[in-house]
């Protein structure tokens, strides 16, 4: 099974395709969608659909998981991650690829183990889960292998209890 994690923001929208064989995890292409500030917000989200197009094209994943919006202070961060979203889950749907998605508690606790690890915890099992040896950058990038680990360990689960039925 292969699935595409994303790390929803404006100026960085963390991406990580991962492969699930087994229980062994794979990792298959990983980065950042980087826009640059003084564009126009629409040219911003247009170039995050374009390249998320180019990775669904490429690499045809099967489910997409995607970080739920959680924001306590900047609402206009919180508006602007927002529209990335929406962006993202448009080009999801324009697939037909499932999508799940995860608050950042659910994700540290699937990852490493208990939902109130540090980024630097979250990201020291990313790279133990899928072998990476140097740190992914920005931290954006962690956070979208450890969303797509996510996507993976439930699907499987669900797949498994399906079986058994």
């Amino acid at each position: 099974m292969l699935a595409i994690g994303i790390d929803p923001g404006i100026a960085i929208c963390g991406y990580g395709i991962v492969k699930l064989e087994g229980n062994r995890l794979t990792p298959v292409c990983y980065g950042a969608i980087l826009t640059p500030k003084d564009d126009k917000p629409e040219d911003r989200l247009k170039k995050i659909y374009e390249e998320l197009t180019l990775l669904i094209e490429n690499y045809k994943p099967e489910i997409m998981s995607v970080e739920q919006l959680f924001f306590n202070r900047n609402v206009t961060t919180a508006i602007s991650v927002g529209q990335a979203r929406g962006v993202i889950l448009l080009t999801a749907a324009n697939f037909g690829i499932p999508v799940v998605e995860y608050t950042p508690i659910q994700i540290k606790q699937g990852v490493v183990g208990f939902g109130s690890a540090d980024k630097d915890q979250v990201t020291f099992m990313v790279q133990k889960l899928l072998n990476i040896r140097t740190k992914p950058k920005p931290d954006d990038v962690a956070d979208a292998l450890a969303v797509a680990i996510c996507g993976l360990h439930s699907s499987a689960t669900k797949i498994r209890q399906e079986l058994r039925r």
